[in-house]
């Protein structure tokens, strides 16, 4: 049977990038973004009030979605899909998609005059801190699909092993409180190749937590009938670090990690649990956005950046260049996104079946 509410939570989590980088140009922290405003302490807020979760929500999924993968596949069927749907579209993208971004940098930060092909000379010979926000090489937001891609290789000899062995986890009397307590593992493992941010260890460790026990059937009802408690905690707990960030100047530190930690499982197993019981169906609308999730995915920051750097040229006031440029990198990419992949797959299914 399939788990509808995975897909769902999948490109759910997706259209989130869209507010999520919109509010990076504003963020009020300091970091860099290819395209950049003054800083918005209200805009900022929703990247504050999402960021703990909303991509380890993507490991998990994709653990649980490996599990289930694995049931019907051989490992050697899996890691080819893997290379065709990860490391492939990695490739493509850093050479097709990502210099969009970086040739706005460098018009932004750099005052570059060049022509598009031109940076692509920049792209490949500029190293600095790999984010591209200035410009030069990087994967941008193509580094999920680099971690991604070597979790699942890595992770492949274990996840066989436990299938082939039989021998679950008796997870049956697993109650709340145990589960909860899990939030520790991918907290001790974010040392683990931690760069900017970006722990490899901690996603790693939500990725099995996701194959091993979230994917469990007891582990689903669970959570499906403690949702709402799960969820009022999420929002308090939300609310709560907003209020220690804005209010407190509460921003860094251990205790800021291990409270940054628990929110982040605390929403995903709330998450799971809503998504189970409300987002567990199959509809047109949803099939499509399922089916749309990836290509959206590797179009969306670049379709962002380009439409900022013409709305923060032209308009004034942040609240309005946010709300165009959210709408204007939506409509863009999902326009493009039917142009290059839409179209062309429903034309070439009518010519195989002609």
């Amino acid at each position: 049977m399939r788990k509808y509410y995975i897909d769902n939570l999948r490109w759910a989590t997706i259209l989130l990038l869209f507010p999520y980088h919109t509010a990076m140009i504003y963020n009020d922290w300091g970091e860099n973004f290819y395209v950049r405003s003054a800083p918005v302490d209200s805009i900022s807020g929703f990247i504050i009030a999402t960021y703990t979760w909303f991509m380890p929500l993507l490991f998990v999924v994709s653990g649980i979605s490996s599990y289930w993968a694995l049931q019907k596949r051989t490992p050697a069927v899996y890691l080819k899909e893997r290379v065709h749907k990860l490391l492939l579209p990695l490739i493509l993208g850093i050479l097709l998609i990502v210099p969009v971004q970086t040739y706005y940098a460098e018009r932004f930060h750099n005052g570059y005059t060049g022509s598009y092909w031109g940076q692509y000379q920049l792209f490949f010979s500029k190293f600095n801190d790999l984010t591209g926000y200035t410009g030069g090489f990087t994967m941008g937001h193509l580094w999920f699909l680099w971690h991604l891609f070597l979790i699942s290789v890595l992770a492949l000899p274990l996840m066989h092993y436990y299938l082939k062995s039989k021998r679950n986890l008796t997870l049956q009397k697993c109650t709340l409180p145990i589960l909860l307590c899990l939030f520790f593992l991918p907290l001790i493992a974010t040392p683990i190749l931690n760069f900017g941010g970006k722990s490899f260890g901690r996603f790693f460790v939500l990725f099995l937590l996701g194959f091993f026990v979230l994917s469990d059937a007891s582990i689903e009802k669970l959570l499906e009938k403690r949702r709402w408690p799960l969820f009022f905690a999420f929002v308090l707990l939300t609310v709560t670090k907003l209020i220690s960030y804005f209010a407190f100047q509460f921003r860094d530190g251990t205790a800021v990690g291990v409270f940054d930690a628990v929110v982040m499982w605390v929403a995903i197993l709330a998450f799971l649990g809503m998504a189970k019981r409300y987002f567990n169906q199959s509809t047109p609308f949803f099939r499509h956005l399922s089916k749309a999730s990836f290509g959206i995915y590797l179009l969306h920051q670049s379709c962002l950046v380009m439409v900022g750097y013409y709305v923060l040229r032209t308009v004034q006031g942040a609240y309005v260049q946010f709300l165009l440029i959210l709408v204007g990198s939506a409509a863009l990419t999902f326009t493009l996104y039917t142009l290059l992949w839409a179209l062309p797959t429903y034309w070439l299914a009518q010519y195989r079946h002609r």
